[in-house]
């Protein structure tokens, strides 16, 4: 039996909003038809309106259900390298406890309107939750290793985190350019490359990671010494963190994640050296730990590619991609209908799968969320109804 949702407007992303339209869905959550108001009174269908706006399931681009236990445990605004340790020192816990965690943040996900995720793993602790999901996930298992003598080793260690996770959809991807040596970062583009996969890696979150490529000072000398790290071998680049690591990757399809600290610069070199970049926006984690925001305004001029992510309950108070555009929204006035790409098409893109969802078009199943705007298209609210 068909359903019709309807709603003040109805957020397509592929097209214009339309004012009082209607979605038709069957069963199995396939659209069917995408109504004008007068195409459906001219049906004579007897319709529910919701007050609000219809828009497409959100998708969750970087986030880390593993640390889902960790939820205000880690002070705000330390600084990246202190947060970096405190996580080190955490991390570890009751595995009843983490799985509970874990079930909880998915279910919230869920309840949020989130229908897809890119995912940090380090572990195979989350692939129980995924396998029972009603979310979508890409599961990016991630690799540190900054000696070069051990990169084999690494690598042949997370190809057997890899193999465990089965058939659920998985990369293997660097962590942060100052925690893979260049030698990783070539085996793990020989992975990319044989499985055809896309990557993701954290990018440019704070100043002290320029300062380290560029002269070998800031804050990560003092976290290489908490792990007891011998840097001797380490000489710096000259050049920003992005201009040192990207050259490593070449035209794989990866998500740079925050960017804190990106350039206009480090944006032309990196459209010079990869045209299959995606640039995710995590603004809640951002404040939370380093009390600072990405050149926005940068991103949108250059017309790079941005999606949304939440990063994980260690390092921010929810997960919901709607409160992270309301976020962009009060700080950086970036629009309604930007914000709405960025949370589901973009995302979907860069997951490959939107033939499937991303967008209110007719054969997707993308999901269907209810949120209040303003008359003039402010998010007003960041409580999220899921109609289906």
């Amino acid at each position: 039996m068909l359903k019709y949702f309807s709603a003040d407007w109805i957020f397509p992303v592929s097209s214009p909003p339309i004012k009082n339209g209607v979605v038709v869905v069957n069963p199995d959550g396939e659209i069917e038809e995408v109504l004008t108001q007068e195409e459906a009174m001219s049906l004579g269908l007897a319709i529910t309106k919701h007050k609000g706006s219809i828009v497409p399931g959100f998708i969750n681009t970087h986030c880390h259900l593993e640390l889902s236990h960790m939820l205000g445990q880690i002070p705000e605004q330390t600084g990246l390298v202190e947060f970096v340790q405190s996580i080190i020192k955490s991390r570890q816990g009751d595995i009843e406890e983490i799985k509970t965690a874990m079930y909880a943040a998915d279910r919230k996900m869920f309840e949020n309107g989130i229908v897809a995720v890119g995912d940090i793993s380090n572990q195979i602790s989350s692939i129980e939750v995924k396998e029972h999901s009603k979310i979508y996930y890409h599961t990016f298992i991630e690799v540190m290793g900054f000696n070069p003598g051990r990169a084999n080793a690494i690598m042949d260690d997370v190809k057997k985190i890899k193999h465990t996770f089965g058939t659920l959809p998985t990369s293997i991807v660097p962590h942060a350019p100052y925690s893979v040596s260049p030698e990783l970062f070539g085996l793990i583009k020989v992975e990319a490359e044989k499985d055809n996969a896309f990557i993701s890696i954290h990018n440019q979150e704070t100043k002290d990671e320029n300062a380290f490529f560029e002269n070998k000072s800031g804050g990560f000398l003092a976290l290489y010494k908490f792990l007891g790290l011998d840097i001797s071998f380490f000489a710096p680049t000259k050049k920003t963190s992005l201009q040192t690591w990207l050259p490593y990757i070449k035209e794989q399809k990866t998500l740079l994640v925050h960017n804190t600290v990106s350039s206009r610069a480090d944006i032309a070199f990196a459209k010079e050296n990869n045209n299959n970049l995606y640039w995710c926006l995590c603004p809640q984690a951002n404040l939370y730990i380093e009390n600072a925001l990405p050149d926005v305004d940068l991103l949108i001029e250059e017309n790079v590619k941005i999606t949304l992510g939440t990063d994980s309950l260690a390092s921010n108070h929810q997960l919901n991609i709607l409160s992270e555009m309301i976020t962009l929204q009060k700080y950086k006035q970036v629009t309604f209908e930007k914000l709405l790409s960025w949370a589901t098409i973009n995302g979907a893109e860069f997951l490959e799968l939107d033939q499937q969802i991303g967008t209110i078009a007719v054969g997707k199943k993308p999901g269907l969320n209810l949120i209040q705007l303003s008359a003039d298209f402010k998010i007003e609210s960041d409580q999220v109804k899921r109609l289906i």
